[in-house]
This record gives C-alpha cells, structure tokens and sequence, in this order.
C-alpha cells in the first residue's frame, strides 16, 4: 500500500482532532497567515470601581493550549495574507490623506497636492529597456573595451535590463553609500523644500511652520538597475494640518517649483575615508513632480493611493534587488540567490562595513537591502491616519472592544511561530478562500446593485 506523503498525513491528524473547528477558527481569523506567531496566556477584564470580572479568556481551553495571531509581515514573498492586509491598511492611509477619510477632512482635496518621483543618480550605463540601448554617439566603448550599449531592443522583463554594460566603471561605493544616505537625502530634500517656499514669498525661513505646514507619505521602490527611488504624496496644509487651510500664496505652482528646486539642490556629504573620500550624494536627474486636482486633471487619487500600495509589499528579492533576510557571513552573499550585479553590490556593502568611518551606517547589517536603511514607507504627522489607528478600528469592527470603566489584566508568553507542514497546507486554502471571497464581494459592489444576481 502506497504511503501517504508527511504533509498529507499532518494535515488528516489535524482534521480529526477534537479541537479542529477551534483551530479553523483560529487560522480564519489570522486571514490564513503563513507564519503565525503562538501565544500562550490569559487577558481579564475586571469593573474598574468593584473589581468584579466581565471577561475572562484563557488559552488553556485552546487548541495544544495557545492562540495564534497574525505575523503582519508586510512583504508578500513572507505571508501573502498578511501583506495584503498590510497592502489594504497602506491604501486607506494613503487615500485618506489624499480625499479625507479616518478623521482627515475632506477639504484636503482641495488643497496644493503633487505625486513626487525622485530618483537615484546614475553610477554608471546600464542595459535599457526597449530600443535605448543603444551605442552612445561620443564613442562606441569605455576606458576597459566594452561598448556603451550592446544594439539590442531589450523587453521590459528582460533579466539584462538594468545590469552594468561594464561592471569594471560602474560606481559601485556610490550605488551603497547613496543607498545608505537615502534617508537623510529625503530629509534634507523635504527642510528645502519648506525653505523654497518660505523665501519664494518673502517670509523668514524660521517662520514657516507659523503660516504653513508640509504633509507627506512616501514609499520606496527598487529599480531594475537595483537602486532605489522614491514615489510621494506631498500635500500643503495651514499651520494646524489639515484641518487648517493653507494661505493664499500657497499654490501647486509654487509647491511644484519649490520641489524641482530643492531636488536639484540639496546634498549630502559621505564622512571622509582614506579609502573612498568624500563623496556628495544627490538626486537623479529624473525629477517628476504631478499635481493632483479635485477636478479629475491628472493622475487619480485612488490610482495613487493604489499605486503605492501594491509596491509597499514588495520585498528586496521580488523586485530582484537583494533577498529579504539579513547575511551574516561572506559565504551568505556567496550563496544569495540573486544577479551579478546585485552581488557585487552586497559585497561592496560588506566591504565598505569594515571601515571605522561608516560604522554608524551598518552596512553589513543592511548588506541584504545593499546598504539601504529606511522604511519602504514613512509619513509625516500631519498626513493622515497611522497603520495602529487602523488595526484599532478593525478591531472594534470585529467586536474586540475594551469596555469603558474597567482595568484589563494580561498576561501572555511568546511560544513560538509558524506551521507544521499540514497545517500550512491547510492555512493556505483558507488564505485562497477568503481571497476569492473578497474578490467576488469587489466584483460585486463594482458592477452595481442593479447587476448583482440574488
């Protein structure tokens, strides 16, 4: 008699468990998560005033006596279940800033908002897509021999595109240090900005924030060539945020000026190393700055909002630009499963770490992400709602609502994390149903009540 495989027979031991509908109802309500994280303890609600119990839960009635909750990774090659929950929460944060919503008025649809795309600066000729690639007119090779374009007409998806034409010229400290400065790029970018705009209508510097004030949400997203760049939604607001208007003299115009301005302008300088220098880091040439109207003139706001969300779950390894877990050894970026180009680019980070001067950076800490440190998605303040404000309304959604008045009591232990081979088989179909559920509840609210079949 044939033997069943070992996933096979996990996934029939934990279907004829007692407590199989308990476990269904667990795994359900993690929305299938691929890695779920094992709780053991109990919470107590007790009358803030008389001491006396409202509720008591305790996991020792649960299935091998622990409670599984979402992991909440939000790259999709981790938990697809929880990155698309983590893709949903980034949409209604984003569009509520862009048409209100989660406590953000309305009114900032009508105010001075642009869709920003800054860039990484070039560290050297890469393969291009469609028929760019081509041999630069002031000469048909580099300083080592190679051309500086190879002739063919590249398709989009092409593994070539964005490799080196001559590994042996491309800027490889630069690609990892500018990587590494990134963050403190974008935050000097956004001082100029305020700047730009204060002295383009005479105030003192100093005094902006009394007559305006700078919203933003920003996601990170690796190019081809493996550098970084950054997709924003900046909007302008009154000195309080966005229930404030901003002033007269604040404009798109203005805004869009100040911020091909400051793009082009602002800097930051790499700490001086025998071995490297000192490098000035800056933006891309390719600055893109769109305004978004009430009116429906340029890009939509849900498509924005959309927009940044699908990339705000991509991984380093999905996009092909480094893995999405950490190396702790020069033999790990041996074995990385990745381009060349992109392992040139972890060794150089692996390298540059071990020098006394950029040790504040944690380049062989960030070696995975090639030396980039930042959130893939940040926001200031005054943007809109927070992803906690979000999972609390879903939660009181979901009736897990602490009563007014009273004390809770918790007491809870980390027990591990993850499946048993069946169980990730069995994870994986509630996954898929609650998926398509939602699919056919989209498809549904999209045709209208008229098309809907009862």
């Amino acid at each position: 008699m044939r033997q069943l495989p070992d996933t096979d027979r996990d996934a029939i031991r934990i279907a004829q468990d007692p407590q199989f509908t308990r476990w269904l109802e667990q795994i359900t309500a993690t929305g299938g998560c691929s890695h779920p994280v094992h709780l053991s303890g109990s919470t107590t609600t007790l009358d803030g005033a008389t001491g006396e119990i409202h509720h008591h839960y305790d996991t020792r009635t649960e299935p091998g006596e622990r409670l599984l909750v979402r992991c909440r990774n939000r790259r999709a090659t981790v938990c697809p279940p929880c990155s698309r929950l983590h893709a949903g929460d980034t949409f209604h944060l984003v569009r509520a800033g862009l048409i209100g919503g989660k406590n953000v008025p309305s009114l900032v649809r009508d105010r001075p908002r642009l869709f920003v795309t800054l860039t990484a600066p070039s560290f050297g000729p890469v393969h291009r897509a469609g028929d760019r690639c081509r041999p630069r007119r002031d000469g048909n090779s580099c300083e080592h021999g190679r051309p500086l374009g190879c002739g063919a007409a590249h398709s989009p998806d092409a593994s070539i595109v964005g490799q080196p034409l001559c590994a042996d010229c491309y800027d490889y400290t630069g690609h990892v240090l500018w990587h590494a400065h990134a963050g403190k790029l974008w935050d000097r970018f956004v001082i100029d900005v305020r700047r730009r705009l204060a002295s383009s209508v005479g105030l003192v510097q100093s005094r902006f924030a009394d007559h305006a004030r700078l919203s933003f949400a920003r996601v990170a997203e690796y190019q081809k060539r493996a550098a970084v760049h950054v997709h924003a939604v900046v909007r302008l607001d009154g000195p309080n945020g966005p229930d404030d208007e901003p002033p007269a003299w604040g404009t798109a115009e203005l805004l869009t000026d100040a911020v091909h301005s400051s793009a082009r302008r602002v800097l930051v300088r790499t700490p001086y190393t025998p071995a490297v220098g000192e490098l000035a880091l800056r933006w891309g040439a390719q600055i893109d700055a769109r305004p978004l109207r009430a009116d429906g003139d340029g890009p939509d706001d849900d498509a924005v909002a959309a927009y940044v969300a699908k990339y705000v779950t991509k991984g380093a390894s999905e996009t092909g630009a480094g893995i999405d877990h950490r190396v702790t050894t020069w033999d790990g970026i041996d074995t990385a499963p990745v381009s060349a180009h992109v392992r040139t680019l972890m060794r150089t980070c692996w390298h540059l770490g071990d020098l006394p001067e950029y040790a504040p950076l944690r380049l062989r800490d960030w070696t995975h992400t090639l030396g980039y440190r930042g959130h893939i998605l940040t926001k200031s303040r005054a943007y809109s709602t927070t992803y906690a404000a979000l999972r609390a309304e879903r939660a009181h959604h979901a009736g897990h609502v602490d009563i007014p008045d009273t004390v809770t009591d918790r007491h809870w232990r980390y027990m591990g994390s993850g499946h048993t081979p069946g169980a990730v088989l069995l994870a994986a179909g509630v996954a898929e149903d609650i998926a398509a559920n939602r699919e056919i509840a989209r498809e549904e609210i999209s045709s209208g009540p008229e098309k809907v079949i009862t």
